[in-house]
This record gives C-alpha cells, structure tokens and sequence, in this order.
C-alpha cells in the first residue's frame, strides 16, 4: 500500500517535537521513532497524556477569552504543531468568521496538514519558520499580508519556549516577536517547569532523540520574565488547569503535577 502524501521526503528515523506531540494528543501523524519516544516519556510520567491534553485545553481557554471577551480579532500562533481538535481558528471564527489567524511551524508535516485543512478559510494561513529566527516570521509575506499590526494581536507560543535553550536568549525572541505589537494586543505562553526527579529524565530523552527537542525547563520567576512589556491578566502565571477553568471539576486534584506553568499577558 502506498504511503500517504505527508510521508514524503520526511526523515521517519527521526523524531520531531511536533509528532511526539501529535502521539500524545491522541492524533495518528506520526512515526515509530516519535512514538518511541513518547512511550519513553510515560514511562517516566505517566500522566503525560492527561498533561498534553490539559496544555492543549489551556491554549482553548485562552484563545476563547481573546476571542470573546478581549476582542482579539487576529492571531499569530507560533509553534502550532500538528491540526487536532480545537484548532484556533475553529476557536476563534466561531466568535467572527473573519477573524485571522496565521500558523506558523518549522515542521514540515505540521505545515503539510495545516496548509491542507485551510484550503478553503481565506481568512487562515500557515507558514513554514522557526521561533529562533522572529525576522523570518514577521516579515514572511502571509503575515504581513494576513496581520495589520496597528491592530491588537493575539500572540500564541504554547508549550515552544522550553525548547528555545538559553543560549538562543527566549527573551530577545520574545522581545522581537513582541516589538511590532500594537497596544492591546496580547501575549499567551506556556512552558514546561521543574520538577523534582524526573525533570532532567525528560530533559535527556528529548536531547537524545528529538530534532530540535533541546528541552529547556524554567521556574517560575523566569518564565514570568518572558512576559516584559505585558501585564499578566489573573489568575497570573499558574499551573496550566489552574488558569481560569471552564469549572471547578475541571481542576485535577493535584495540578502542580502538570509540569507546565501558563500565561496570558496584556501589551499597554
């Protein structure tokens, strides 16, 4: 049996950030090598599943509130991964149909699959970039056709800091990236955190054996650094199911469990 189109040309003998993602979210592009190392990963959390997913609901809740209670009506989201439910620009066209909204990714299957379910929404793009390189997302020719940066934007980078290492400076990323941004506009992170014991077993796996999965975790005073220039709308910066849930039984018992702390920050 062939394979499908969005197996050609990748390199299958290596895993990606993005389809060890996919893997865990329950999607099904992705590769022996990136389910080898997410197997790897619950071995050593168990709940990384359940994390994956609440990171996932995070950038719903705040994409939802730009939408409907900021009046956000275009959107970069950068590190965007693999389409699975929940997309953004689901999110947020249901609120306005015309609202914008840019997906940018430098992994070629992520790209392949988004350019393929935006064929037809005029009002939603993707380009091909990496995080490290702001210039080659700011300037690319579909977000500034797609993005008028006199108006506010919602700028997403949900679960992709912690693999900027430090030596690539995230806060001079994040300072580029945030530089064009009008007042109003808005900043959503999420990012991967310490923890005691299995911390530097993740860190390992991803090192080893994932294409850029150089995993970088931060506590909390210097992820709050990442949002200079933005006021943190409460709750602040919290474990992920703790920032503003949908309810009260959606909150886990144990939420500093979920490895990653999450966002949303203001431009004034």
């Amino acid at each position: 049996m062939d394979e499908p189109d969005w197996t050609s040309g990748i390199d299958q003998s290596q895993a990606s950030v993005a389809r060890v993602y996919d893997y865990l979210l329950g999607g099904a592009h992705n590769f022996s090598a990136d389910r080898d190392v997410a197997r790897t990963l619950e071995a050593i959390e168990p709940q990384a599943r359940t994390i994956a997913a609440a990171n996932r609901a995070f950038l719903a809740r705040a994409t939802r509130y730009l939408a409907a209670e900021a009046g956000v009506r275009q959107f970069i989201d950068i590190g965007s991964g693999i389409p699975t439910q929940g997309n953004v620009h689901e999110i947020v066209q249901r609120v306005d149909p015309e609202a914008r909204v840019v997906y940018v990714d430098h992994d070629p299957v992520a790209v392949a699959h988004s350019t393929s379910i935006l064929a037809e929404n005029q009002h939603a793009d993707v380009v091909q970039a990496d995080v490290t390189d702001p210039g080659s997302i700011l300037e690319h020719p579909t977000v500034q056709k797609m993005i008028d940066f006199e108006e506010p934007v919602g700028l997403l980078l949900v679960a992709v800091l912690h693999f900027v290492p430090d030596d690539r400076d995230p806060g001079a990323i994040l300072a580029a990236l945030t530089a064009p941004l009008s007042a109003g506009s808005h900043l959503v992170v999420s990012h991967g955190t310490h923890r005691e014991h299995t911390g530097e077993a993740v860190r390992q796996v991803y090192r080893r054996a994932v294409a850029g999965g150089q995993a970088t975790l931060r506590t909390a005073d210097q992820i709050r650094d990442l949002f200079a220039g933005f006021d943190l709308l409460q709750p602040g910066l919290v474990h992920g199911p703790l920032w503003r849930p949908d309810s009260p039984a959606d909150v886990p018992e144990n939420p500093e469990r979920f490895w990653f702390l999450a966002g949303l920050g203001r431009k004034q």
